[in-house]
């Protein structure tokens, strides 16, 4: 069994996607930039912009999937919200901003309402969120 999941190893990596993908694709591409210095031609430039290309894609596409599971987190911390927290509270959930929304995912059913608060009257980021939770609530489903 691993361990606990706390703000200092919360992060994930996704092997595919950041030790095998993107080195592939941006050492593809540094070697078309490579190519095209040393043999200029039309066939090494379009071989750099493909290599481009792909890197690009590689990337948008992990950008695409956090994007969904930003919104998915929302919806969720919406309805956990809405069914956790006292009605001023529940009032000012249209405050929170989608990095609120993120960082509040972690706080325990039983502090919620408190880091809420906080973020709301402090105008706390994420992060900030994050490092006074303090019964931490796992999220081992995250892209």
């Amino acid at each position: 069994m691993s361990e606990p999941q706390t703000y200092a190893n919360h992060r994930r990596f996704e092997p595919m996607q950041h030790f095998i993908l993107t080195p592939i694709l941006l050492v593809t591409w540094v070697v078309s930039l490579w190519h095209l210095y040393k043999y200029p031609s039309l066939h090494s430039f379009w071989g750099m912009v493909l290599g481009f290309a792909l890197l690009l894609m590689a990337l948008q596409t992990r950008i695409y999937s956090l994007k969904v599971q930003d919104r998915v987190i929302r919806l969720e911390e919406t309805l956990r919200m809405q069914r956790l927290l006292p009605a001023d509270l529940q009032a000012r959930l249209g405050e929170l901003s989608l990095k609120q929304f993120v960082g509040l995912r972690f706080a325990s059913d039983a502090e919620l309402a408190e880091r809420v608060r906080e973020a709301l009257d402090e105008h706390l980021d994420g992060e900030a969120i994050k490092k006074r939770i303090q019964v931490w609530r796992p999220d081992m489903v995250r892209v």
